[in-house]
């Protein structure tokens, strides 16, 4: 008898495409559900005689109440190797093995930068204008010459400060552990302060890891430190930003613009006042959804239950 494995939040349908499943599926019966499912008991009712599990990010969080009424539960995977909403405890106390997968690793630093050009260049607004009938009706910002804060220097972090500089910017870093040495490493200036950067910074763009130190780290005092023609752009984690904060700096003008591609409750509510501002530009959190990052993702999910059948399982987590 085979074994069952559901792929959830499989929102483009590709997931049984973007990899080649053939080498398990002699052994496992593999099923695609390609909406969210916000409900607990009509997501159980779907998933409740599965031994696999394969997640999307953080699309589904796997909390311990979810966790304890899935029994058949055997393997949990998720896409990366860090996902914040998955009871790491609750699921090893159940005996449930959670795997994460690698990644192509460019494609939120691409959007990222997508952001930052569609926003310096209005490039939505005249977008729309051109569909009905109008012709030049803003005036862009340049980037040359402008000063880049970025918050967090990563992985991700480092690929913006090295695209600021291609676009000859002046780019400023700054986060808790950042030292001169690492700073001095990727040819970016030190920030001696939050503040500093927010201040001295015409685009702020975060690259951080959201945790207990992170949350809530851009509130309303930090965005009114912001200049007026300055913009924020946030590809991370939504709750690195008071999200009431942001949507009042953006009706009051605090500053002039914003960019996200997170939200603290997705997919976004219908209604949600994210849905409306003018001065600010979205995406549904499509950072790390790419060609080459979904084949690394599925391939690896592939691996992970080859080696999970062997006895052996990869890329764990704890």
């Amino acid at each position: 008898m085979k074994l069952r494995c559901a792929i959830l939040d499989d929102y483009q349908q590709v997931a049984l495409t973007a990899a080649d499943w053939s080498p398990i599926m002699d052994k496992v019966e593999v099923k695609s559900i390609d909406r969210h499912i916000d409900q607990p008991d009509e997501l159980v009712e779907l998933i409740a005689d599965c031994e696999i599990v394969v997640i999307m990010r953080e699309r589904t969080p796997f909390r311990a109440s979810l966790l304890a009424r899935l029994p058949n539960l055997k393997l949990l995977i998720t896409t990366g190797m860090r996902n914040a909403s998955i009871d790491l405890a609750a699921a090893a106390s159940q005996g449930v093995i959670v795997c994460g997968t690698g990644g192509a690793g460019n494609a939120t630093a691409e959007l990222t930068w997508a952001l930052i050009l569609g926003l310096a260049r209005n490039i939505v607004v005249e977008h729309n204008a051109i569909r009905s009938g109008q012709w030049q009706s803003t005036i862009g910002t340049d980037l040359y010459g402008k000063t880049l804060g970025v918050l967090g220097l990563g992985k991700l972090g480092s690929k913006i400060a090295k695209f600021g500089h291609a676009f000859g910017m002046d780019v400023v870093a700054w986060s808790q552990n950042l030292t001169k040495e690492r700073a001095d490493e990727v040819g970016v200036r030190l920030a001696s302060s939050k503040e500093e950067l927010l201040e001295s910074s015409d685009f702020v763009s975060i690259h951080l890891v959201l945790s207990e130190r992170t949350r809530g780290l851009i509130r309303a005092a930090e965005l009114k430190r912001m200049r007026p023609s300055a913009y924020l752009i946030n590809t991370s984690r939504a709750p690195i930003v008071d999200q009431v904060a942001l949507a009042e700096a953006l009706q009051n003008s605090w500053i002039a613009g914003a960019a996200v591609d997170v939200f603290e409750v997705e997919p976004l509510p219908q209604g949600d006042i994210y849905r409306s501002l003018p001065n600010l530009l979205t995406t549904p959190h499509i950072g790390y959804v790419s060609k080459a990052n979904y084949e690394a993702f599925y391939r690896d999910v592939v691996e992970d239950i080859q080696a999970y059948l062997s006895g052996s399982p990869v890329r764990t987590l704890s």
